[in-house]
């Protein structure tokens, strides 16, 4: 389950990042929203499976309710997700 997470994890970060640095800027400097059509479904459903799976893994590992509350911030933070993996998750 943990593995999973971390894929889902780093999966969600490159979509918020090329959602955010990508495709938003196209759509507001060149007037095209293809991008963001395009990236905005995929990075919401990662976005709840993260959410979903970190609920699992709270209670599956134990986790305390500060690390959990990292964990969840972690994926409304550009790079958040990232600082997860690197610090939470590998091991």
């Amino acid at each position: 389950m943990k593995k999973i997470f971390r894929i889902v994890s780093i999966l969600e970060g490159v979509s918020y990042l090329l959602l955010l640095f990508i495709a938003t800027p196209i759509k507001y400097i060149l007037g095209n929203e293809i991008f963001v059509k395009m990236l905005g479904m995929p990075h919401g459903l990662l976005f709840i499976v993260y959410i979903i799976l970190a609920i699992m893994l709270k209670y599956e590992l134990g986790w305390e309710t500060k690390k959990f509350f990292i964990i969840l911030m972690a994926s409304v933070i550009p790079f958040g997700t990232f600082y997860v993996d690197k610090k939470y998750l590998r091991a």
